[in-house]
């Protein structure tokens, strides 16, 4: 039985490093290109995995050479693979990442073997993984599917925390089926209408979402910290200085380390306390996943900064 169930992507992620990003039609030198295994749903699950937590993924690869390692990685992080679909007729899920000189990074994603899962496909899964507590999913897989994923978790007595990146792809009625959303400036702005950069704009985006029937959440402000939601109340979360080299993943991380605390029985206050160290922890290595930090890393890091965590 896995206490948490990811619904999601699977992908290569091929990074370019480079000093500064390109302008349109610029021909520029790179540094270097690494490889890396990656995709929203696999970044979370191995999140949820390096908190020692027991999770299952739901999603699809291609029978190639990159869905094998795929696959593997994943199996070596500890994370449930049954329920990962192996597709002959299209290619694993690819990104390609260029990732400048200050760590930030954009991505154009190609979603291959990831389109192809289906409705009936993540009934049978979330179904078959009776006993999960939480669902967490993104939006790098259908729509359709992404919303039946929603909402078989909710009539099987699960909780639903939603990614919503994304987030063009967001509609109220998928909303409506969120007990969480974690969405980040851009993708509130999006949903609400509001862009979020201090208390008084967290509140009016804090409405919105009440309003599409969303209780709870983290609304993410990059570097600076968070604001988090539960019903009316709103907190602060500062965010954590750390000299960032790759932000490759750092959501997903968050994600993933606050469906564990929550599994831990934290409230949404405490678990995104705790996920925003282990998020503070990931920019700080290279890798979507490889970057992503132990629970040993994460306590050494509280314990050895004088961390106060809610």
């Amino acid at each position: 039985m896995s206490d948490i169930c990811v619904v999601g992507s699977i992908n290569m992620d091929i990074v370019t490093s480079v000093d500064k990003y390109p302008e349109r039609g610029q021909t520029i030198f790179g540094n270097e290109i690494l490889q890396f295994v990656g995709g929203k749903g696999a970044n979370q699950s191995v999140a949820c995995a390096k908190q020692e937590k027991s999770v299952a993924i739901i999603g699809a690869v291609g029978k190639d050479s990159y869905g094998e390692t795929l696959i593997n990685e994943l199996n070596e992080a500890g994370v449930l693979t049954r329920e990962v679909k192996e597709l002959t007729e299209v290619t694993s899920g690819q990104t390609t990442i260029i990732l400048d000189g200050e760590a930030e990074n954009t991505i154009i994603y190609v979603e291959g073997a990831n389109g192809e899962l289906t409705k009936e496909d993540v009934t049978k899964s979330i179904q078959s993984l009776k006993g999960s507590k939480i669902l967490l999913a993104q939006m790098e897989t259908p729509y359709e599917t992404v919303l039946q994923a929603m909402k078989t978790a909710k009539a099987q007595g699960m909780k639903v925390i939603l990614d919503p990146a994304p987030a063009n792809h967001v509609t109220d009625d998928m909303l409506q089926y969120a007990d969480f959303v974690l969405p980040n400036v851009h993708e509130t702005e999006w949903l609400t209408g509001v862009r979020v950069v201090d208390e008084h704009t967290a509140r009016e985006a804090v409405i919105a979402f009440r309003a599409k029937g969303v209780h709870q959440g983290v609304l993410k402000i990059g570097s600076s910290g968070s604001f988090v939601f539960d019903e009316d109340k709103l907190t602060f979360i500062k965010g954590i200085k750390v000299d960032a080299v790759d932000t490759v993943g750092a959501g997903d991380c968050f994600a993933g380390a606050l469906a564990s605390a929550l599994i831990d029985g934290k409230t949404i206050e405490e678990a995104a306390s705790y996920a925003n160290v282990v998020a503070a922890l990931k920019v700080t290595k290279h890798g979507a996943q490889a970057g992503i930090p132990t629970l040993e890393e994460v306590e050494n890091f509280i314990k050895e900064h004088s961390l106060l965590v809610l």
